[in-house]
Formats: structure tokens, sequence, C-alpha cells
């Protein structure tokens, strides 16, 4: 992932972008905060049991053996929000930072850190007439609990809602590639039992810190149905979940242009349908209703209809895709629809990205499998190697797992059954949970919610050479990058032993092609990337860069 530095932009770039917000209208949105005088805001005190466990009434957040953590709410709206901040308050803190804190080394000058709060102000000033009045709610309850020391991004209760299009913004921004996710769906005769199975992989990637506190929340709404959804600290959208019904959600990216304008975020919309959807039918009628700012393939499963479908939406498009006798569906990061047949950007993205790449492995596994089962389709999701099972290095885009993940997750709807991947990525033990079981309980305060006896155990690959040698290869691998743009000196033992780390990887030959190259070795250099280009390259704008360095060096060097 790489991300540009703020202060890289050109400076008349600024000077335009100040004259422009300083000009334009965003004072409703600044002083919108939802009414909620009619809410009961009555919550019971915290209670602590321990340093990771803690009860508020019938509320409860507690750590499990595994390392995540397990949230359950109820109320109304604004008693939610309320609850989860009082509940997760510590860690919300820590993941503000671990995301925010970003900001500040990226953009270090006050004036900037003043424009970019103009900026923000700016292009989120529609976002309020776009989310439903009851998650404003819930966000404002949950504000109550952020850090103050943010303040100059935005005030707790906007910035708090400004963070829910994160993931908008960053799948959009064409040069952050912060997700790459895969989903499958298989019923019928392609499963073990015949039920409904659904798997997939949210490769969102904030850092490492951002990952480390995650969360499976438990959600029992006054209005709608009760569900559950894996999440983190300060956030009340949906990335992966299911209802009481046995509907499932999960969202994968597409292909979008840079939106000017934030609309509805995808995960508060996945949240609408999660919340008031039981069928397929509800959950498409719902999406139908909202205006987002991105593409993004809404993957829903049924418990009712015994199938899965993905609905397809974009600022000026909607599609709803289903297959046509085959009993299962595959989902990656491009539209299937019709309605999407002729679309410049996702023609784009099948042509140019690892999406495709990804679908035909998926193809490929499933093909590979005659009837899935639970654990077939962990083993799915945790699958390393590229098409016909080549090595393709580890961390490359092209595989399922390009360990990098926030989770994985494996859905039974018409049992209410869940699984979710513990830490690191979805390499942990992948921890059960029975939403019948979750919302039946009678206790004052939920705690230990999961199955340990369905629990699917922890992926051997963790504890291997491999995977440590992987581990290393990020840290150097990032050493490097900072030393080509810094031009630092790395020895050439160092680079060796970088190689060596992770040695099926393109992207390890290209760095260390970039650094030769920088320090002005260009016969090194050649090798470095003529090697890279031995190797599985993730995207076709890769391939061409390296085509161009190849050029440039061979120039140099008659």
């Amino acid at each position: 992932m790489k991300i540009k530095n703020f202060n890289s932009y050109p400076s008349f770039l600024v000077v335009v972008l100040f004259a422009v917000l300083t000009s334009c209208g965003i004072s409703k949105s600044i002083h919108d905060v939802p009414d909620v005088s009619g809410y009961d805001a009555t919550i019971s005190e915290k209670i602590t049991i321990n340093d990771s466990t803690f009860t508020s009434g019938n509320n409860s957040f507690a750590k499990n053996e595994y390392g995540s953590y397990e949230l359950f709410v109820e109320g109304n709206a604004y008693q939610i929000g309320l609850n989860t901040g009082l509940l997760t308050e510590d860690l919300f803190k820590i993941q503000e930072n671990a995301f925010l804190s970003k900001i500040d080394d990226l953009v270090p000058s006050k004036f900037k850190q003043y424009l970019l709060r103009k900026v923000l102000a700016f292009y989120n000033r529609k976002m309020y007439l776009h989310i439903p009045e009851a998650y404003k709610s819930e966000i404002l309850g949950l504000s109550k609990y952020a850090s103050n020391d943010y303040n100059h991004i935005a005030e707790n209760y906007l910035r708090v809602m400004y963070l829910h299009g994160a993931h908008d913004i960053g799948h959009a921004m064409q040069d952050l590639m912060l997700v790459g996710c895969s989903s499958f769906a298989a019923w019928g005769d392609k499963t073990e039992d015949g039920q409904l199975l659904i798997g997939r992989n949210l490769d969102f990637y904030a850092g490492d810190d951002f990952a480390k506190n995650k969360i499976i929340a438990f959600v029992n709404p006054t209005e709608g149905y009760k569900f559950m959804s894996v999440t983190w600290p300060g956030m009340i959208g949906v990335v992966s979940g299911m209802n009481e019904h046995g509907l499932t959600v999960t969202i994968n990216a597409g292909k979008s242009k840079i939106p000017w304008i934030a609309k509805t975020p995808i995960s508060i919309l996945n949240r609408e349908i999660l919340q008031y959807a039981t069928n397929l039918e509800e959950a498409v009628a719902i999406a139908k209703k909202r205006q987002v700012f991105v593409s993004e393939s809404i993957f829903v499963g049924s418990a009712k209809d015994k199938k899965a479908v993905t609905i397809e939406v974009s600022p000026k498009n909607f599609g709803v895709y289903e297959v046509a006798n085959t009993n299962q569906l595959i989902c990656t990061n491009h539209f299937q629809s019709d309605a999407y047949a002729e679309d410049k950007n996702n023609l784009k993205a099948i042509a140019e990205s690892h999406s495709q790449y990804r679908y035909e492995r998926l193809e490929e596994l499933l093909g590979a499998t005659e009837k899935l089962n639970v654990q077939d389709a962990v083993d799915i999701l945790r699958n390393k190697e590229g098409l016909h099972d080549k090595a393709i290095g580890y961390g490359n885009e092209k595989a399922l797992n390009q360990l990098l993940a926030h989770h994985g997750i494996v859905f039974k709807p018409e049992e209410h059954q869940v699984w979710v991947s513990s830490n690191p990525y979805q390499l942990g033990a992948f921890v059960a949970y029975d939403l019948d079981e979750v919302f039946s309980t009678d206790s004052a305060a939920k705690l230990n919610l999961s199955k340990p006896e369905l629990t699917i155990e922890a992926d051997a690959f963790q504890f291997t050479e491999a995977y440590r040698n992987y581990e290393a290869y990020r840290i150097s691998s990032k050493e490097l990058q900072h030393a080509i743009g810094d031009d630092a000196h790395i020895p050439i033992e160092k680079l060796t032993e970088t190689i060596q780390l992770n040695p099926e990887y393109w992207e390890v030959y290209y760095l260390v092609g970039k650094y030769y190259y920088e320090k002005g070795f260009y016969t090194a250099a050649l090798h470095a990337f003529e090697t890279a280009q031995t190797k599985e390259i993730t995207t076709v704008p890769d391939q061409e860069e390296l085509e161009k360095y190849i050029k440039k060096i061979k120039r140099k060097l008659k």
C-alpha cells in the first residue's frame, strides 16, 4: 500500500482548494446534530471484572482466549451508541490513534492540517443527508467516548461520522489499494449437507495496529432485527455480518472514480440491510433507496432463499447478479451483472487488476472440492498459492490469502452459525458462534459467547519458518522503501537477505531494482527488474512500470 504524502501536492492545488472551500457553504453539515431528546438515554454503570472484561447491565465486552473481543449491546439507537462507547472506550481511543496518527505523519504542518479540516468538511458536506437519523443518533452516542486529541481534524461527532466513509474513500483512491476482497457461496448439491455456505476475506488494511483489536459484535436493537458483525472500535457500520433470520451481508469493492462528494457510506447501507431485511428481495429494495458514492458489490446470502446474490451499486448505476443453473456464486472486485457489461471502469478492473485472477482461483478451488463443508471453506480462505497451486510469493494480492486480511469469516445462514478468524490475518482459529444461543441466553451479562466445540483450529502455517520469514520480509521491505525515498544506504548483504525472505514475490525484486536504480547501479537494477518479470506480477500497471524502468536503464547503458 502506497500512501502519498500531502506535502507532495503542488502548492497551487492547496491554494485552489482553500479558495474553493472558503467560498462554499458547509455550515449546515458542520452544525447538524441529531435530535436524541426522544430517546431514553438511560444506561447502567460500567463494571470492570478484569482489565479486558466489562459489563453494563445486560451489555458486555470481553476479550476471548484467541485475542478477539466479543461485544453484546442492546437498546434504542442512542443507547446502543452510548453502551458501545462506554464499554469499548479504551480500545476506541487506541483505534482512533492507530488510524488518525498517520495524518499527523502525512500532514505535519498545522496550516495544512487546517486546510485538511476544511477539505473534509467540504467533501462530507452532504453525508449527513444520506445517513438515517437512527444511525446518526448511534454515532452521536458513541462519539461521547471518542478521543479529544484529533479535534484539529474534526469535532468528535463529525469525525466519527466521517470515519464511516473511510472504507469507501480508501478503495476509491486509485493509488491507495486498501482492499482486494474475495467472497464465495455454495448451496444445494455443492455443499456437504445441501445448506447455504458462505466464505469471505476482508482485505482492508490500515496498518498492523488497526487490525489488532477485532470485535465480534452482537446487537439487539429495539427496532429491526438482531444481528452480529465483525467490526472494530468506533465503527457502527457493517462490513461482514448476519442477522437472526440468516441473512448475511459482506462487501467487495469495485472500481471507482475518485468521488468528489460523500453520500451514504457503504458500511451504513450494509448495516441497514442487515438490520431490516429478512430475504433477498427486501435487501435489494433497501439498497435501491440509498445513494452511494463509490462502486461496491454487496454479497447477500439468505437462509430463506437458500442462495446468494450480489447487489452491485455505484453512484450512477445499479445491478443484481445471480447465477443460473449452478449452485455457487463467486465475487472478487469486479461487477458481473448486465448493468455493468459496458462500464469502462469495470472493464478496466477486469483487464488490469488482480480481481479476475482471484476469481479464477476461487473457481479452481471450488471445482476441486465436490461437496463443501465449513473446514473446506476455511481452507479456501487461507489459500496462499496462485492458479494451479503456483508459488507466487507471500503477500501477493493475486492470492486469496494475501496475509493482510482484517478477518476471514464463514457463514451457515440456515443454522444461524458463523465462524470468525482470529489474528494473525485469517491464520488464527476460526471461532464459532450460534446466533440463536447468543440472543436467547438469559444471563444478566452475556460473556463467553462462542461455541468451543465448533471452533476450527489455527492454520499450522503461522508456526513455520516460512511465516516467520514473511513477517521479517514485511519489516525489511518497509525499510527498503524508506531507504529509496530517503536516499539512505542499505548494505548489499541486507538486500540479498530481503530477497531470500520472500524469493517468489515479484515485489522484492522490484524494490531492490528501484533501490539500485536510485543509486545509479543500473546493471544491478536491470537484473533485479528482469527477475521481477519472471514472477507473478500483481497488476498490469505494475508490469508497465517495470517495463518503463527496464527501457530507461537500457538506454542509459548504451
